[in-house]
Parts: structure tokens; sequence; C-alpha cells
């Protein structure tokens, strides 16, 4: 008899299994883990009396209610346009298409430093949109409405990378049927398409707005820092920190941690909802 071949086992790129795994939690543990714990420890040794005492202050809640404020409007600007622009880069072929693709990613490579110049810069009372703007009475600079700016500029590529794929992923066939039992466009995006990207753009949207809720350099050039102005949670923090406050930015810090933490375990279930619908859909 003929010995049965061994089956052949493909080789793997990366080494193996639990030194890849070692590999990976090690850097998870020194550059997520021990910073977030460091910042948790730094919270306990406050003491709840003294922590409530510096996150209910009026100069804080002002500022929280600040960042949530601008986070909404923001959020709000980029669930519209961002799905706006899925579907454009998706649904249709024009010229420069990869271009405009390319520069979605644009708020992901630039400094947010220099994203907070360029805004400042344009909307300021001089500036290209802000003459026009001031002319009318309408002022971006140093108002609520800037740090909202700042906010959706870097945070549009979460909608729009989120919703793509998926609308990428939707098979045609489900409109065309639609079609042809006499659906118009609009029903057939309210009731065939919106359902089916509905889980990945929910997930974008909260992204976005855990993202807005941590951004810092585009907004302190923008937002004029006016303390119950335009003074967001992230910079109290610093200026906590500068004031070697180091319980008040932590108490600070903390809160805001406890934002995006929220923020990414809705976002990491709403992603799971989209995979369970797609794998259900095909």
């Amino acid at each position: 008899m003929i010995a049965a071949a061994a089956p052949i086992r493909a080789k793997r790129v990366l080494p193996g299994f639990t030194l890849s795994l070692g590999t990976t939690l090690l850097y998870l543990v020194l550059i997520v883990l021990i910073p977030i714990a460091a910042l948790v420890l730094k919270g306990a040794e406050i003491g709840p009396a003294a922590f409530w005492a510096i996150v209910s202050s009026d100069r804080a809640v002002a500022a929280f209610r600040i960042t949530l404020t601008a986070g909404a409007i923001a959020t709000a600007f980029n669930a519209a346009y961002g799905l706006l622009m899925a579907w454009v880069l998706v649904r249709y072929d024009f010229p420069a298409k990869r271009l405009l693709d390319a520069l979605m990613d644009i708020p992901f490579a630039l400094p947010t430093a220099v994203a907070g110049l360029s805004l400042t810069a344009l909307f300021s009372a001089n500036g290209w949109f802000g003459s026009v703007l001031d002319a009318a009475g309408l002022q971006v600079v140093y108002t609520i409405w800037g740090i909202a700016l700042a906010m959706a500029f870097t945070s549009i590529p979460f909608v729009v990378r989120t919703v793509q794929p998926v609308l990428e992923d939707l098979d045609s066939s489900l409109e065309q049927a639609a079609e042809t039992l006499g659906a118009r466009p609009w029903q057939i995006f309210s009731r065939v398409v919106f359902p089916a990207i509905l889980p990945a753009w929910l997930a974008g949207c909260t992204t976005a707005f855990a993202r807005s809720l941590g951004e810092f350099g585009a907004i302190v050039f923008i937002a004029g820092n006016l303390p119950f102005e335009t003074e967001i949670a992230a910079l109290l923090a610093y200026i906590r920190l500068e004031e070697y406050d180091y319980n008040g930015a932590a108490a600070i810090a903390l809160v805001l941690l406890a934002f995006a933490l929220v923020l990414l375990v809705v976002s990491n279930i709403l992603q799971s909802w989209a995979a369970r619908h797609r794998e259900a859909t095909r």
C-alpha cells in the first residue's frame, strides 16, 4: 500500500503564533495600556470628593459642554457630508475621481496644527472665506462654530472610509429588483440601500464623534481659547498641566478617556452588527 502523502502546511510570513502574539501584546502593553493605567492610577489618588470637585467646577463643566456641543455639530455635518461623499466615490465615475478619493485621507496625514493654522487663515476676518462671512455678520474664528469646523475637518475621513467599502460590497441586484417592482429612486435608497449601510454609517459617525472630542491641535488656533466661551476640555487639561496642577489635569483627562472608551465600545458593537448584517445579506 502506498502511504498517504502528508499534507503540505502553508508557509507563514510571520513566525509562530506564540512569538507573534507575544510581540503584539508587548507593544500593546507598553504603548497603550501602561499610559492609560498610569492615568487611571493618578486619578484614583485624587479621591472621589476631590475628583468630583474638579470635574464639576464651573470652568470644567463649561469646557465639557463646549466640547460635546461642538463635537455634536461636527458629527452631524460629517454624517451627511460623509455619506454623500462615499456615495459619490462609489456610484459615479468622473475625471479626477482618484484624486478626490485620495484627498479624503489628507486629514489623516496633515498635522493638526497645520490644519488649525490653515482654517484660521481662511476664516479670519481678512481671510478668503472669513471676509465674506464677516461682511454678512457671521463670525467663525473664536466661536464654537470654528471649533466645530476644526473637528469636522479632522474627523470626516472616519465616516467616508467606513461607509465606502460597505457601499462597494452592496449587491446591486437588490436595487434592480426594487426598481423592477416600481420603486422610485428615493424609495430604493431609503428602503434598500440605507438599511444595509446603516450599521457602518452609525459606526463611522460614532468614531468621528470620539475623534472630535479628543482633537486639540487644530482647535487651539481657531478657537481663541476663551474660558466659558471657546475653551475645550483638552485645552483645559493642558492648562492645568502647565500650572503644575496634575490632579486637575488627570481628572479632566479621565473624563475625556471615559467618553472615548464608551464611544469606542459603541463603535465596535456597531461594526460587529454591520459585519453580521453583510454576512446575512450575502
